[in-house]
């Protein structure tokens, strides 16, 4: 049995001549963001990634295959029809929505695993999962973390979302042995925020482009399998400063759970709740900051296929 996955025809050209590719998610499409701001927000973040020397690579399951680059017809179907008929994937589903010949767009992890199977090694995102706050007791962790222990794509993001245990995660995935790198800056970004106050250990803060591809190929010479995540810190001008979000967030926390909102129906709430606190400033942050991320994933991906005496 083949795997029912397809190539768009710019996909596969690029990966024929070794030329640089970035994937990019499709949650952001279906869960992650309003119609049209949704649709928008995804040409806008392929077109950085070609602007930067890279070509995209949207991924999702549509009707049962696994599409590495969509058409302009896949990104409205899950634009539109949102989370009423689009599941959201991770490793855990990922197989069955295939195998039902269902239609669902990718978080980190199943983007991860997708990319992994095409032959791409960078990845552009905004905010990775981790563990959630209270994990103690309620053991909620994101598999976006084991993931990253086990599956060799770079991972571009603003840093592990605000609302999540930052400390917590980076623990997390040191104990996993996961490389992460900061850009420009040595504190671990939040997402909405330049900074946390948690600087990553091994030294690999003020981390370039060049020098994250280099130490990817590397860990690859060297038969290691974990991927690598890089903290890109939202731009200035964009982000909500600490100081002004975590009110926000902590009483957006304290609704959903006056609400009963647990498991898979609390971080929708809590997102909602923060943008609507935030009138709608942690939403255009958002968009801000994935822009951001397609950037660097672009010159990322050129510095790699450089290295390899491609691009």
């Amino acid at each position: 049995m083949n795997l029912p996955m397809d190539l768009s025809a710019d996909v596969a050209k690029a990966r024929a001549d070794g030329a640089p590719i970035v994937a990019l998610e499709s949650t952001i499409i279906s869960h992650g963001m309003p119609y049209p701001r949704n649709i928008e927000t995804a040409r806008a973040v392929e077109a950085t990634v070609r602007a930067h020397g890279a070509t995209p690579a949207t991924i999702a399951v549509i009707d049962g295959r696994l599409k590495i680059g969509l058409s302009d017809t896949d990104l409205e179907r899950l634009g539109a029809d949102g989370s009423r008929e689009v599941m959201k994937l991770s490793r855990r589903n990922l197989a069955s929505c295939m195998a039902s010949g269902s239609t669902g767009a990718t978080t980190v992890a199943a983007t991860m695993i997708a990319a992994n199977l095409a032959g791409i090694e960078v990845f552009a995102t905004g905010g990775i999962g981790g563990v959630h706050r209270g994990a103690e007791t309620s053991f909620d962790v994101s598999a976006d973390l084991h993931e990253l222990a086990r599956t060799p794509v770079i991972v571009v993001s603003a840093g592990a979302k605000a609302i999540l245990d930052v400390p917590k995660t980076l623990e997390v995935l040191e104990t996993l042995g996961v490389p992460v790198s900061t850009v420009g800056q040595n504190p671990f970004p939040a997402f909405w925020s330049r900074w946390h106050g948690e600087v990553v250990s091994g030294g690999q803060g003020h981390a370039t482009a060049a020098g994250i591809a280099l130490d990817f190929a590397m860990s690859r010479q060297l038969g290691q399998t974990t991927g690598h995540l890089v903290g890109n810190p939202i731009p200035e001008a964009d982000e909500i400063p600490l100081d002004v979000i975590n009110p926000v967030i902590d009483r957006a926390l304290a609704d959903a759970d006056a609400n009963g909102m647990i498991g898979a129906l609390n971080t929708p709430y809590v997102l909602q709740r923060i943008f609507e606190l935030t009138e709608g400033r942690s939403l255009e942050a958002n968009i801000a900051l994935v822009l951001n991320n397609a950037r660097l994933a672009g010159e990322i991906a050129v510095c790699l296929a450089k290295s390899r005496g491609n691009g």
